[in-house]
Parts: structure tokens; C-alpha cells; sequence
């Protein structure tokens, strides 16, 4: 049932809906990246999405479908989800109160606050964030957006798949392996159902952050595995603990299989990103890039999408990743 609900036609349907509310991002080439490693990369720049991360995508597209009787919002997020749900509240006339760990980037809580939102932070070693935001919506007769695991949500993240779709069409190619970033899976839900509804034979990876690639060892086990979350990474973007029902649900359907990055090859990747297609991207929006540049699977002579998913990183880490090698 709900893979009938997220389908090429519902996201099609989104994508129609949020034309004149996103930003088309643009699918961007290196040729030095291609030289460099034998292959015909494009780069999906959705850190140059409203809010600087593909998150905005879902979070407008569910906003824009409640009832105008619908006038307070509740999001708990790391950083991009929050800033979606703010600024998708602020833009249409709604409050939003957003639930954020208190170690989140500044860049992201500066971000949040900006568009008007109420934060109430919480610490996420000793406290669970669902709970208190479920407490604050009901307290406050507010609707939940939540960061993943919502049919709605993951339609939305899909639009940027219809817009690759239409980008990799212009010039007639046809990827034969996709890379996209993963935390709770909503973005490579939605991209994975519009790829595989045009292109049956390409290969789609999820990449996530080492000790946190609960996707992977899901896919693996064919049942819902768990992370530690005693593990720390720099990649505050992908640290769900794990994958949604509903996302799991389509990704097992969609997803070839899973692949995981260290902290710095992440950092790696975002130098790279700087260096040779003159991007700002954030650890978890750099994995992807990761997983091809670091030879996790074989890109040499073959079509690859990557996504690139968000571009707020606080300046100190940006600055080290500038102080990494790269390609």
C-alpha cells in the first residue's frame, strides 16, 4: 500500500505542486573528477536548495497540503529538517516550534531561528526528542511534520529524482549507478522510486556515515537493524538510529545495497567538492561523493549520479576539510 502511495506518478504530482515554491538545482560535471578517475560523474547540488539541503522539498510538500485550519507545526531534526519545516511554516503563514539537539551545528540552529521558529533544544545522550515533541504538539494542538518516515515527506524528497530524470534526458545519458546520502532513508526513498520507474537496469547505493549504516546492515539482514548510539561522527545529518519503517520498506524494494564512508574521507570529499565543483557541502551531503572518489565501488567507465544533499557545515569543520588531501 504505501509503495502504491509513493510512486513516479505521486512524485510527478509533487514535483507540479512545489514547481514554483524550489529551487531546480543544478547537475554539475568535473571534468577533472572524470579524467582523474575514468568515469562520467554528475553531481546532484542539492546544497543549493532553499535552506542549503534537499529537505525543504518534503517539508514544503507536506505543509502545503494541510488544512488552512492547520496554523502550528512540531519538527524534531539535527539541523536540515528543522530549517525545512521553519522555513516551509514561515512561507506559508504557519508557526512551527522545532525540537533540535543542543549540540547542533550553529550554522543550523542559526538557520532555524532565522525563519521565525520557536527551538527548543534537548540533549540527545539522555533525552528522546519524539517524545517531547509529541508532547509539545499536543500541548499546543499542533500538526507533527516528521524528518522521515512520512508518506508525504519522502514524495517530496523524490522530486529532486524526477528533476535528475529530466536533467540526465537533456543529454541522453542513462546512469548506471545512483549514490545518495542516507540517515533515515526519506531522500533515497523518493529518489530511488522515480530512477527505477525510468531506469529498471541502473544500481542505486545508499552511503552512510561508518557505525552509523543502519540502512546497510538492514539491507543485509533483510529486517530493521539498529545502530549504537554511543558512536560519534561528524556527519550530524545521517545519525537516525534507524531506518523508518516506511523507508525501509520501499529501500529494500529499490536499493542494490549499502555502502558506509569514515568521518574523513567525508572530509575528503567535501574538499573536493570545493576544489573541483566549486560547492560548499557538509559531511552528510559529502558522502555520496565519498563513496565514488574513495573507491567503495567501481565507478571507471560508467554513467554515476551522486547526490549531493545539504551544504550547512559550520566553518570550523569546513576548515578542516580544507586541510585534508584529496583528489
Amino acid at each position: 500500500m504505501i509503495k502504491d502511495n509513493v510512486s513516479y506518478e505521486s512524485i510527478s504530482r509533487a514535483a507540479r505542486r512545489l514547481r514554483n515554491h524550489i529551487v531546480k538545482t543544478p547537475l554539475l560535471k568535473s571534468q577533472y573528477v572524470n579524467q582523474k578517475l575514468k568515469t562520467n560523474l554528475f553531481l546532484k547540488a542539492e546544497n543549493l536548495q532553499t535552506i542549503g539541503a534537499f529537505k525543504f522539498r518534503g517539508a514544503m510538500n507536506t505543509i502545503l497540503q494541510l488544512p488552512a485550519s492547520v496554523s502550528k507545526v512540531v519538527a524534531w531534526s539535527s539541523g536540515n529538517h528543522a530549517q525545512a519545516v521553519a522555513a516551509a511554516a514561515k512561507i506559508t503563514g504557519r508557526e512551527a516550534t522545532i525540537v533540535m539537539p543542543k549540540d547542533s551545528p550553529q550554522t543550523k540552529l542559526d538557520g532555524t531561528a532565522f525563519w521565525g521558529a520557536t527551538i527548543v533544544k534537548y540533549d540527545r545522550n539522555t533525552e528522546n526528542r519524539e517524545e517531547i515533541g509529541k508532547a509539545i504538539a499536543q500541548k499546543n494542538d499542533a500538526t507533527i511534520i516528521p524528518p522521515f518516515d512520512d508518506v508525504n515527506v519522502i514524495i517530496g524528497q523524490g522530486t529532486a529524482g524526477i528533476e535528475c530524470i529530466e536533467q540526465l534526458e537533456e543529454i541522453n545519458v542513462i546512469p548506471d549507478i545512483v549514490l545518495c546520502c542516507c540517515g533515515g532513508g526519506g531522500l533515497i526513498a523518493g529518489i530511488s522510486t522515480a530512477i527505477r520507474a525510468k531506469f529498471e537496469k541502473t544500481k542505486i547505493f545508499s552511503v552512510e556515515p561508518e557505525n552509523f549504516d543502519d540502512t546497510k546492515k538492514s539491507l543485509e539482514n533483510n529486517e530493521l537493524i539498529s545502530n549504537s548510539m554511543n558512536h560519534k561522527s561528524i556527519c550530524d545529518a545521517l545519525l537516525a538510529e534507524k531506518p523508518g519503517n516506511i523507508t525501509f520498506g520501499i529501500n529494500k524494494l529499490n536499493l542494490t545495497s549499502g555502502l558506509s564512508v569514515t568521518d574523513n574521507e567525508a572530509l575528503k570529499a567535501m574538499n573536493a567538492a570545493y576544489k573541483h565543483f566549486k560547492i560548499v557541502l557538509e559531511p552528510g551531503g559529502a558522502v555520496a561523493l565519498a563513496a565514488a572518489i574513495s573507491g567503495k565501488i567501481d565507478i571507471k567507465n560508467k554513467n554515476v549520479l551522486v547526490i549531493a544533499s545539504g551544504g550547512n557545515v559550520d566553518k570550523n569543520v569546513f576548515e578542516s576539510c580544507l586541510k585534508t588531501e584529496t583528489i
